[in-house]
């Protein structure tokens, strides 16, 4: 899709600030600022790269200061504000239009010049670009003055000291990491500068307000009266040998060969699967791939892989992809779990969570299903096995099969669910006991082993037997006829009753156990107590713990992070789920594509073309936490999917 925003929507800087554009390269490194081309937070950067993939990343380019000059007079293009309160680059006064699609680019014009900027980034290596082009329409000469700003840091590590700077020819060394530049323009050695940048977005959410950043060499064109230049910087962690115009054009044809693979025909589905291969990377710790969850927060985790596997991978026919992240997970396996988290530099992965296991048996099943890769099935079949038995037996965090066939999980301060967040000794949203998904998840990976044993020439019929029994203790322990909705989990404390989105997958699994009945009054319950168009809400606002407002400090973020703030991931289970009980039926279809008819509006909003990780709980505005997240991206893809599927069985 092309996002076209004009002058009048990015006059003000707040509102130009409040847009961002992300370009990743397969690595979990990325290219990401705001729509004035401003630095609003400190892990952004025109080149964030993975120094291991996916999560060892340092910021090295952090922006770029531009000044045009025509005849004696000097202006801004670029827009930055500054630690001090100083605010003198503010090129919005010059921005005719900013357009994302493919890649994103800038209009500006001066006094009679014009001059266009498009960023680009390599797939598969840190290599950054970014290029200019210059119309002269005056009588006098123009200069164009583009000053790299670096870090050298960690990515999200605001400098408290300017960084150390050396100039050595076409490489930097910034803070003793090195930056490799080149470029077409003319390049000169400058005394070293630094600035102490202003982080607005940092600051709203109790990180650091400001941080250094340092320069030592500016690039410039000189373009006559009337005439045309254009140049390009290229930024790497290598010696560079790119072109930018060749970055520009594979950047565009991987995403159109994403797009034509997927097979969908809506624009916001295409748009979704563009936008999917951005989490898509190698793992280097394991070789194999992976799915980063959000940019520009976080790294790969277990659960959200497995999470967004099914629509961002799956969804997309990205089979071998698929079997790679599979693989992946299935390599780490653990007394029955697998990671939820691989730290870098070679520490042990930690296993802290009760679903990511679950959720791979589902994944192992979705992906067979699509391909029929019975040779894969028997490769994966003795971990699933071991996974099924742990759960049975017992493993770490008190995750257990109990007596009547329900899982129970955590312990103590260990939270395992997706609801995770804990504050020093305090859980906010605790969940020990007998969550609703997790069993959901038990229930469907006995069925889907069931399923599955043929194929790897055992015995499914346990399987079966155990998944009947789960299936009538769920219905019998689960089920609240006054409210039509499920218990939340099963704890013998008030948290039990708790109207919260986690049943939906009770109903939107391929394996389900209640009723028609009851499926359909859950899935009424969640819209009427849950729904909005950007999202779920993980806490039903008549609920005396209901936060609508998600923001301030770590604390204050934390208490709200589950107690109503809104995540878009739920909503794609939950329009799966409506569907299914609907049956599919064309008035089910039609309702579906009515109610999401705002997600082109949505996708402008926040990080251009992607979906975010939250909403406030009260009134969803702005998107909030990472601006970018795989599973929103994945699940809402799903549900175009099925759309289409659908639409063309009832042509």
């Amino acid at each position: 899709m092309r996002f076209d925003f004009e002058k009048e929507e990015l006059s003000a800087l707040p509102g130009a600030e409040s847009h961002y554009w992300l370009l990743t390269n397969g690595l979990g490194g990325y290219a990401s600022l705001s729509a004035d081309f401003s630095a609003t937070r400190c892990d952004q950067g025109l080149l964030i790269a993975a120094r291991e993939a996916p999560g060892h990343r340092f910021a090295l380019v952090h922006r770029l200061s531009e000044t045009l000059t025509v005849g004696e007079r000097s202006v801004y293009l670029s827009a930055q504000r500054f630690g001090d309160g100083r605010q003198p680059e503010d090129g919005l006064t010059r921005l005719l239009r900013f357009t994302v699609d493919r890649w994103p680019e800038w209009l500006y014009e001066e006094g009679g010049v014009r001059v266009r900027r498009r960023c680009a980034l390599a797939h598969g290596e840190n290599t950054a670009a970014v290029l200019y082009e210059v119309e002269n329409g005056t009588a006098e000469p123009c200069v164009l003055r583009v000053r790299p700003f670096f870090l050298g840091a960690p990515k999200g590590e605001a400098l408290k000291e300017k960084p150390s700077l050396r100039w050595e020819g076409g490489r930097i060394r910034a803070n003793g990491q090195t930056v490799y530049l080149r470029t077409d323009a003319l390049l000169r050695e400058t005394a070293p500068a630094w600035e102490r940048l202003s982080y607005p977005d940092d600051a709203r959410d109790g990180r650091p307000a400001s941080g250094w950043a340092g320069s030592c060499c500016t690039a410039e064109l000189r373009v006559p009266a009337g005439g045309r230049g254009r140049f390009e910087l290229l930024f790497s962690d290598r010696p560079v040998q790119a072109s930018g115009e060749v970055l520009l054009s594979a950047m565009a044809e991987r995403q159109r060969a994403l797009e034509d693979r997927a097979g969908l025909a809506d624009p916001v589905a295409r748009q979704l699967v563009a936008a999917a291969d951005a989490f898509v990377a190698r793992r280097d710790s394991t070789g194999g791939g992976t799915i980063v969850a959000g940019y520009p927060l976080f790294a790969d985790w277990g659960r959200d892989t497995m999470i967004a596997l099914p629509g961002c991978v799956l969804a997309a026919g990205r089979f071998d992809t698929a079997k790679s992240i599979l693989r992946t997970f299935l390599a780490y396996e653990r007394e029955g779990l697998v990671p939820n988290l691989f730290p870098e530099g070679g520490a042990e992965p930690l296993y802290n969570t009760a679903d990511a296991a679950l959720l791979l048996i589902n994944c192992v099943w979705l992906y067979f299903r699509r391909t029929g890769d019975t040779a894969f099935v028997r490769e994966a079949w003795p971990v699933l096995e071991r996974i099924v038995r742990a759960y049975r037996q017992g493993t770490r965090h008190a995750i257990y099969m109990d007596t009547d066939g329900l899982l129970h999980a955590g312990e103590g301060l260990d939270q395992v669910t997706w609801m995770d967040v804990r504050i020093d000794g305090f859980l906010p949203t605790p969940r020990h006991g007998k969550p609703v998904e997790i069993n959901a998840y038990w229930y469907n990976a006995l069925c889907v082993l069931r399923e599955l044993a043929p194929l790897a020439g055992a015995d499914g019929g346990e399987y079966g037997a155990l998944a009947e029994r789960v299936k009538a203790a769920f219905n019998g322990k689960f089920w609240m006829e006054e409210k039509g909705c499920l218990w939340d989990v099963l704890s013998g404390t008030k948290a039990d009753s708790q109207i919260r989105c986690n049943q939906i997958w009770a109903v939107s699994l391929p394996f389900t156990m209640l009723p028609p009945e009851r499926e359909a009054r859950v899935v009424e319950t969640v819209y009427r107590q849950l729904y909005t168009p950007q999202g779920l809400r993980t806490l039903s606002p008549e609920d005396p713990e209901f936060r609508p407002f998600y923001g301030g400090s770590q604390r204050e973020r934390d208490l709200a992070y589950h107690q109503g703030t809104v995540w878009p991931f739920p909503l794609g289970a939950w329009y799966l789920a409506y569907l299914k009980v609907q049956g599919y039926s064309p008035e089910a279809l039609r309702q579906v594509r009515e109610w999401l008819s705002p997600m082109a509006g949505i996708l402008r909003e926040g990080c251009v073309g992607q979906l975010p990780e939250i909403y406030d709980g009260g009134a969803p505005g702005p998107s909030k936490g990472c601006y970018a997240q795989a599973w929103s991206v994945g699940e809402l893809l799903r549900v175009y999917e099925t759309l289409e599927q659908e639409e063309k069985a009832h042509a």
